[in-house]
């Protein structure tokens, strides 16, 4: 049984087909009048289409033959074959080269093959370059290719646009060499189709040098876009956009150039496809004015590809509803990865229905961060079972941050057995979050061997906590170039541990500050204390305390009140002790008190002690001794002591 959309589809497929056939006949039929100088067309200019019919229907009539082969190539085109046959076959009969190619066309269009390739040879032997293309095309149909070579051949040499083009296909077929040669001879007559052909070549040639060691890195063939966290796009659930968009390159130079053009000119042509990869090109290099125009024109060409990355642009432009209109076309014509980025948007909305609809339909244009981001979904909705068989259907079919995500949710449920193949296999498949996660349970096994491998792995490509596990690493083992490396690494990447752990390694290598001269100008800050600053500034309670400190010691005062307060505040007990330190120098004893008395309560003795010899100068023995009590409890050694032989000094003035 057909179903009414299915004989929809099958009655458009073969319209389809049909203008397809014809097209590719108007291609290879011959201009008979450009041809044959027999034809008089002087006033050709100065008449219309329909005078110029009835003008050589009277000469073919009257038997001229140049006039039936003009006559029969214009009822060919028209597609009036019945029309057109008695002129064909009588200008052929009266040796009219083009009328024997456009007889062949005809018979080919009739399903009279051989018959076709008949009249085609006896043209092509005539030196027509149409009917040696079509010749040639026949016989590669039939699989002679030795012929269909020759023939082609004949044809390219003559000039002829789609001989060239037929002939570099051939020869690209069988990996020859000389198939540039034939695509650039098409392409320089206007032949879109080798423009592109041949700008890919020349792209996929460049590319492979570029991979050599000791060159730069490759220009992508393609804008690869997915929807799913992790990818070169934005998906769901708050992943971040990756590197692709606006970012600026140097224009390309010798056969990256060249490609370029031609790219170019097989767009400007029409080709499609050619101006997605125009698009994805200037994209690159952060033309997005002039990529969005390509992705334009060729999404109107019917390009899912181009208006998916339209729609990139223009969400990166903050358009999200024009986005979302380009995505939509995209989808509904079968791009997964427009169907990804509808589905993200609507779980940015709250629409979870909508969006997992839109997920489904990428998974079943076959796109498997469709999957991974349902798993995504179910998870932030603590549907934990359903996000794993989702992260399992993913991970089967290779996406790495599934399989990572996967072996995260059985760690999280206890199974450290099931997650660790899943680790190792996403890690294999080069996900770094996975060579770092294999290194934290390696690491919760004791096995530090095996967790420095994975996070040295993981910090190779860029991971940086994975760094600073390896500086960390580094400094236990007394390697302090590895680690000072390792943690420069994850300090960039804006690590506040490591900007802290960093700038203790430079502060240890400082020579001691002498006694200060009189009149000597203020020192500029050091490099270990921009780093201190930097951790500082990102929330790091140590580093907050040790820039505090330092600014003290360049007697910027209102500069270490200001990071021991911020210290202080985040719950550090040093920085809430040295401010009531500042505050008390600056006479601001009561409010001194305060900080030191949060300072004790959070275990820091040398406050305690502070508070006890507070309490004894202001009579408040019972006080000072309940203080020194817990400044012994707290330490440290010296601390102890002295808390030790003021409560009993205040003891003895108690009992006196």
């Amino acid at each position: 049984m057909v179903f009414m959309g299915d004989r929809a589809t099958l009655l458009e497929t073969g319209r389809f087909v049909q203008r397809r056939a014809r097209r590719a006949a108007d291609d290879i039929i011959e201009a008979a009048e450009v041809v044959d100088a027999a034809v008089d067309t002087t006033t050709a200019e100065s008449e219309t289409d329909t005078e110029t019919e009835a003008r050589h229907r009277r000469a073919a009539e009257n038997g001229d033959a140049a006039s039936m082969s003009v006559l029969g190539a214009l009822l060919l085109r028209r597609g009036d074959l019945d029309g057109a046959e008695p002129y064909l076959r009588g200008a052929t009969a009266e040796g009219d080269r083009a009328a024997a190619n456009n007889l062949g066309v005809l018979l080919h269009q009739r399903g009279y093959a051989d018959e076709a390739a008949g009249w085609w040879r006896v043209a092509a032997v005539a030196g027509s370059a149409p009917a040696a293309h079509a010749l040639g095309r026949h016989h590669r149909e039939r699989g002679d290719e030795p012929a269909a070579e020759y023939w082609l051949r004949q044809s390219a040499e003559q000039g002829h646009a789609l001989g060239a083009y037929a002939l570099a296909d051939l020869l690209e077929h069988r990996s020859d060499v000389g198939a540039e040669r034939w695509l650039r001879a098409a392409a320089e007559q206007g032949h879109r189709e080798a423009a592109y052909r041949l700008a890919l070549a020349l792209e996929r040639r460049a590319t492979e040098t570029t991979r050599a060691p000791g060159r730069g890195t490759e220009l992508a063939a393609e804008a690869a876009r997915t929807a799913g966290p992790g990818a070169a796009r934005e998906g769901a659930l708050g992943a971040s956009a990756g590197a692709g968009a606006g970012s600026s390159s140097a224009p390309p130079d010798g056969e990256l150039a060249e490609a370029e053009q031609w790219f170019r000119q097989a767009a400007a042509r029409g080709h499609r496809r050619a101006a997605l990869h125009l698009g994805a090109i200037l994209e690159k290099r952060g033309d997005l004015k002039e990529a969005g125009r390509w992705y334009l024109s060729s999404a109107k060409e019917g390009e899912a590809k181009a208006a998916c990355a339209l729609g990139f642009l223009l969400r990166d432009a903050g358009d999200e509803e024009s986005a979302a209109v380009w995505w939509l076309r995209a989808a509904q014509d079968g791009d997964g990865n427009a169907a990804n980025a509808l589905g993200a948007l609507h779980a940015a909305r709250g629409e979870q229905q909508t969006a997992e609809r839109w997920y489904r339909a990428a998974m079943d244009a076959g796109d498997v961060n469709g999957a991974y981001n349902l798993g995504l979904l179910c998870a932030a909705q603590d549907r934990n079972q359903q996000a794993e068989q989702w992260y399992r259907r993913a991970a089967y079919a290779g996406h790495r941050e599934a399989a990572n995500a996967l072996a995260v949710l059985l760690l999280q449920a206890g199974d450290a057995n099931g997650a660790e193949p899943w680790f190792s296999k996403a890690a294999e498949a080069g996900s770094v979050d996975a060579a770092f996660n294999l290194g934290i349970l390696y690491a919760g096994r004791d096995d530090d061997r095996s967790a420095l491998t994975w996070y040295e792995r993981a910090a190779a490509a860029g991971h940086t906590e994975a760094a600073l596990q390896v500086g960390i690493a580094g400094l236990r083992d007394g390697d302090e170039q590895s680690a000072e490396r390792h943690l420069r690494c994850a300090a960039g990447g804006g690590s506040a541990e490591a900007a802290f752990r960093l700038a203790t390694l430079l502060d240890a290598r400082r020579p001691e500050p002498g006694p200060p001269a009189l009149g000597a100008p203020r020192e500029e800050k050091s490099e270990c204390e921009e780093w201190y600053e930097r951790a500082a500034q990102q929330g790091h309670r140590r580093a907050q305390v040790r820039v505090g400190m330092l600014a003290a010691a360049r007697g910027d005062v209102a500069e270490a009140a200001h990071w021991y307060r911020e210290a202080a505040e985040a719950g550090s007990r040093n920085g809430a002790f040295n401010l009531g330190l500042l505050l008390a120098r600056e006479g601001s004893e009561r409010e001194a008190a305060l900080w030191w008395t949060r300072a004790a309560r959070a275990g820091h003795g040398r406050a305690a002690l502070r508070l006890a010899l507070l309490a004894a100068r202001r009579g408040e023995l019972t006080e000072g001794r309940r203080w020194c009590a817990r400044a012994v409890e707290l330490g440290p050694a010296e601390v102890a002591e002295r808390a030790a032989r003021l409560s009993e000094a205040l003891h003895q003035e108690l009992t006196a």
